[in-house]
């Protein structure tokens, strides 16, 4: 499938290129070419505008010539059938939410301001006991068949507020797993409200990446993501997440912030904690309810796609001075790309990873926790619901709603599964306006790629 699209670099210089979903091959052409494959693309067996209709026939039949040449060398027109690989249901990663309490209130928090309106029944814990993190670590072991490298990752609510646990499940997995002949990493995603000495040390030593939530300006992050008590966190956060960075050297860390209606210029959020310091930066679109007040719907989303453009411009002139920095909506790999699993099926949620609550309900994923129609069984009991697996192993971007003719379908795997539920109330139903965004960042990462490495050899 050939998509065509293009991109100002600025001071008038637009780049055009041509992308093939099929084989991964990214094209920068010209404009003839351009606009040739994009009325192909269109539908068109002839393309009909006015700047087409002035080239002359050796144009157009050197044009045609090259393209059929670049599909018989294999380099476009790959293989449109479809994938269907076995996939293995053996569970590689867990998301652990040690705790469903915080000690910030952020206005748009999915979690119900990290509770999950949770805890409040005799039967739900708020905080994760040790047993119950043992007995998660047993069944990630159990339930990971020959898989050799497992995944922990330690969320919330804070999960530094339940500091000790935490330490006690590492522990107890590094032990266990190694018994088992299985190696096991750890991430943490932390509001950075607790990082001191002892938590940032222990953190630096143990966890493979270290997610901090940052939102970006001053005036940004303390309207939304305040105190229990009502004030803006942006102070304490700050120094203590630039104290983690200088601490954590060259090892993984990510600054995760979400931007919403309120700051729909959030480019500048993400320059903002650049220039403070951080160089591995990720800005979300908020998930919220349609009508919400900072909801991101149709009304807000040419205002973001100009932003996302006018962003992407200053991040490849910022990448080429001493600022550079990596934004990791922008990261892309076109000579391995996604494994043909993630390319069908996204993420993985309820196939090979899933959430557990702190009294040890398994779900798909920490967005679905709450979701009674996606509870999938209980580490403490070892059952695990296969029927509740197979809907997400069944639906993939064959299956997806608008997703089988998409260009962008082998790198969003079919878009997020909690906000197709959110959404549309189904796994299988994408939201368009989501849609949207990811096919822009998918082609400004393609543009920012084609340019960074200069002209291919099998540019036409």
């Amino acid at each position: 499938m050939l998509h065509t699209f293009e991109f100002g670099a600025g001071a008038g210089d637009t780049c055009y290129y041509i992308f093939d979903s099929e084989t991964c091959c990214l094209l920068r052409t010209e404009r003839q070419v351009f606009l040739y494959v994009k009325k192909l693309e269109n539908g068109l067996s002839k393309p009909e505008n006015s700047e087409y209709k002035s080239l002359s026939k050796a144009i157009t039949d050197e044009i045609e010539s090259e393209l059929r040449e670049l599909e018989e060398d294999g380099v476009i027109g790959g293989c449109s059938e479809k994938i269907t690989p076995l996939r293995s249901t053996d569970i590689k990663s867990l998301c652990l939410n040690v705790c469903h309490d915080c000690n910030l209130r952020c206005t748009y928090c999915f979690a119900s301001q990290g509770s999950y309106e949770t805890g409040t029944a005799a039967s739900e814990a708020k905080y994760m006991s040790l047993e119950t993190g043992k007995a998660a670590v047993d069944f990630l072991i159990e339930k990971s068949g020959k898989r050799k490298k497992l995944e922990i990752d330690f969320f919330g609510g804070e999960p530094l507020l339940n500091f000790e646990v935490v330490k006690a499940i590492t522990e107890y997995a590094l032990k266990r797993c190694g018994e088992a002949g299985k190696a096991v990493s750890f991430t943490m995603t932390t509001n950075a409200m607790l990082l001191n000495g002892e938590t940032s040390e222990w953190l630096n030593l143990n966890m493979e990446n270290v997610v901090i939530s940052i939102d970006g300006r001053r005036q940004v992050h303390d309207a939304l993501r305040k105190t229990a008590g009502g004030r803006g966190s942006f102070d304490i956060v700050l120094k203590n997440a630039l104290k983690f960075r200088a601490l954590r050297g060259e090892k993984r860390y990510y600054i995760r912030g979400t931007f919403t209606r309120d700051n729909l210029d959030f480019g500048e959020d993400i320059l903002y904690l650049n220039d403070a310091g951080f160089d591995q930066i990720s800005l979300e679109p908020v998930v919220l309810a349609p009508g919400d007040r900072l909801s991101i719907g149709e009304a807000e989303l040419p205002a973001v796609l100009k932003e996302y453009e006018r962003f992407a411009a200053l991040y490849l002139k910022r990448r080429e001075t001493g600022k550079w920095f990596n934004f990791f909506h922008f990261m892309i790999d076109l000579d391995k790309g996604p494994c043909v699993y993630k390319r069908l099926n996204g993420c993985g949620a309820g196939i090979e990873y899933a959430a557990v609550t702190p009294s040890g309900d398994i779900y798909p994923c920490h967005q679905f926790i709450g979701n009674a129609a996606y509870l999938m069984g209980n580490v403490k009991t070892g059952a695990l619901d296969r029927t509740v697996q197979k809907r997400f192993v069944d639906s993939n971007v064959y299956t997806k709603d608008n997703c089988a003719d998409c260009f962008a379908k082998y790198f969003c795997g079919g878009g997020c599964a909690a906000n197709s539920v959110s959404y549309e109330g189904d796994i299988d139903k994408n939201n368009p306006v989501y849609c949207a965004i990811m096919k822009k960042r998918l082609e400004l990462s393609l543009a920012i790629k084609g340019i960074e490495r200069g002209k291919s050899s099998k540019d036409l």
